[in-house]
């Protein structure tokens, strides 16, 4: 019989390479961009000092996880090189493994995974979800790492050109489940899996926020949901006033709280540029959860 996963009950730990990562409580991944070209941070850390010292600073703030991209994926980016990807990556991967956190690699390139994987990454966070040739069979073959498997609609050079139509979260929804069944028949255990929406990747304002706002259907996989609101350009549209939006510099508080709200609907994991921010919130957020179950013991 096919191997299935059972919705009944949500899973608390999701297994990588060298972490088993608790997730009773909701982790903060915070974003290292090795890019020179982010839609976010527009090439800060692209040399590797300067990641460097932007990752010590987001573990210092509470980042639980590093998720380090060198590709741009903003909507109308050009694929990057393996070659260029790889010489980018791999002097910081190399040092920021030795600092035993767990530590993601944002890439779609099965030779890229491989590489990362044998330098000691812990996680796969894949926006195709593992659907370019020969990506499945890489993490299939490992014993441990974890996955991330991203809703994508089209690519990055036509995704936002030609956006979804139809019901999203029922065709996200659906999406994801055919991943994680397809990673389950390929003998990977659930326990290393999460999924993302792909706030962004694909999809219309209005879409992006009905994913929110629904975002508990996809808990019925029984996988584990991360979040990556941080600086969209939805927040920037739902800020703007006339022709006029904010910025991805200017949207802290607005991904602070599409995270918060992610969270509350049932988010383990928030992928985010503003760590500090974020951790502060999600404290205030345990403190009336611990409040609430208490009472709830009480009555």
């Amino acid at each position: 019989m096919s191997p299935t996963l059972k919705p009944a009950s949500l899973l608390k730990t999701w297994r990588t390479s060298r972490f088993e990562l608790d997730l009773r409580e909701p982790l903060v991944m915070g974003i290292v961009n090795v890019t020179p070209d982010s839609f976010s941070d527009g090439g800060l850390h692209a040399k590797t000092p300067q990641a460097l010292r932007h990752a010590e600073q987001l573990l210092h703030e509470g980042a639980a996880i590093l998720d380090i991209g060198a590709e741009s994926t903003r909507p109308g980016a050009e694929p990057l090189p393996l070659v260029e990807e790889l010489m980018r990556l791999e002097p910081l991967l190399r040092e920021v493994v030795r600092w035993k956190v767990p530590i993601s690699v944002d890439t779609y390139k099965p030779q890229v995974m491989q590489a990362c994987l044998d330098w000691g990454v812990d996680i796969v966070n894949d926006i195709w979800a593992l659907r370019q040739p020969g990506a499945q069979q890489v993490v299939a073959a490992h014993p441990r790492c974890g996955v991330c498997l991203m809703h994508m609609h089209l690519d990055p050079q036509t995704m936002q050109l030609q956006p979804m139509t139809g019901h999203v979260v029922s065709e996200v929804n659906a999406f994801l489940r055919s991943r994680i069944d397809a990673l389950l028949h390929s003998g990977v255990q659930a326990s290393r899996l999460v999924v993302d929406p792909g706030i962004g990747f694909g999809k219309t304002v209005a879409q992006n926020f009905q994913l929110l706002a629904r975002q508990a259907d996809l808990l019925h996989s029984g996988v584990p949901v991360m979040a990556g609101w941080s600086r969209k350009s939805a927040l920037g549209a739902a800020l703007s006033e006339g022709e006029t939006a904010p910025g991805p510099s200017q949207r802290q508080v607005a991904s602070v709280a599409a995270a918060l709200m992610a969270v509350d609907r049932g988010a383990s994991v928030v992928r985010v540029h503003d760590v500090k921010a974020t951790v502060d919130a999600l404290k205030i957020w345990l403190a009336m959860q611990h409040q609430a179950a208490c009472h709830e013991v009480n009555v």
